[in-house]
């Protein structure tokens, strides 16, 4: 999905941050699983990335930080990652205030490296990540690349967008009591786990489905319509990051009884059906484990 070069995004509220130390993590990302699943792809051991951090105790912070006052046009966001997702903050922005009474923004930080967070490290191996405490996402572009090296995922501009969207949602489901009302109660097809995620992959669906209506102040529309290459391309992220397929690529073995975030079939389908239907039909709570 390509960004009207002309559009304003000089806006945005996104920061850069990076080079922090590497500590255990326990935010909500798009891949629960990466870091013991990059580990078992030959990747870099990061394995104690997984899980919450020991003690309960926060990282330190990091330094670094600074605005991406580089972002200001469309165009910016179509030749540079950074600013594609200080665009994309612009544009969730925009939508969720107009979807969610009383709509607080999330934090967007652009990640350079790894940086450190209440929730644990940030970086492109642990994967994009909503940390609620903080109400902040991260997300290092370079993930992006990873996804094309260990999974086979094109990982294009569409898909990036899905990926930060799904995010997003999570921080939907924070503001507005999801999480607080369907708790953490274990793994399983079935589970709140899974339903959260999926819920999560609709949202994403249901706002790039609307977001070429989305106009700047001066009534420049921020995104062209999305191509059927695009949108092929962000299903297949949303392939790429189903459990069946992950512990498909980890162990050579499906367990159902540990999904974490739903199949790829099912995060195929909750996007696709957010992306035609739009916002009403992602209470994933509410229908019956044959229907996830």
């Amino acid at each position: 999905m390509t960004f009207n070069p002309d559009a304003d995004i000089s806006g945005n509220t996104t920061r850069r941050r990076g080079r922090g130390a590497v500590v255990a993590g326990g935010g909500v990302g798009v891949l629960g699983l990466v870091a013991l699943v990059v580990a078992m792809l030959g990747g870099p051991d990061l394995t104690g990335l997984v899980g919450g951090a020991p003690g309960g105790q926060n990282p330190p912070a990091s330094s670094g930080e600074n605005t991406l006052a580089e972002c200001d046009t469309g165009q910016d966001a179509n030749t540079n990652d950074d600013c594609r997702m200080a665009g994309a903050q612009v544009l969730l922005d925009k939508y969720w205030s107009d979807h969610v009474d009383g709509y607080t923004a999330p934090t967007m930080t652009v990640v350079d490296g790894s940086t450190s967070t209440q929730c644990g490290t940030a970086s492109n191996a642990v994967g994009p990540f909503y940390c609620p405490p903080e109400q902040g996402v991260y997300i290092d572009p370079d993930f992006f690349q990873l996804m094309r090296q260990q999974f086979g995922a094109s990982a294009g501009e569409l898909a990036q967008l899905y990926i930060v969207g799904h995010e997003w949602g999570h921080h939907i489901q924070n503001i507005t009591g999801t999480m607080e009302k369907y708790p953490n109660n274990g793994t399983g097809p079935d589970s709140n786990g899974v339903r959260t995620e999926l819920q999560a992959d609709c949202y994403a669906g249901a706002w790039l489905g609307d977001v070429t209506e989305l106009e700047d102040e001066n009534g420049v529309a921020y995104l062209k319509k999305p191509t059927e290459e695009q949108i092929t391309d962000a299903l297949n992220a949303a392939f790429t990051v189903g459990d069946d397929n992950i512990q498909e690529q980890q162990a050579g073995r499906v367990n159902p009884e540990s999904f974490t975030h739903g199949t790829s079939e099912q995060r195929q389908a909750w996007f696709a059906n957010g992306y035609k239907n739009g916002l009403g039909v992602c209470d994933t709570f509410a229908v019956s484990g044959d229907e996830l």
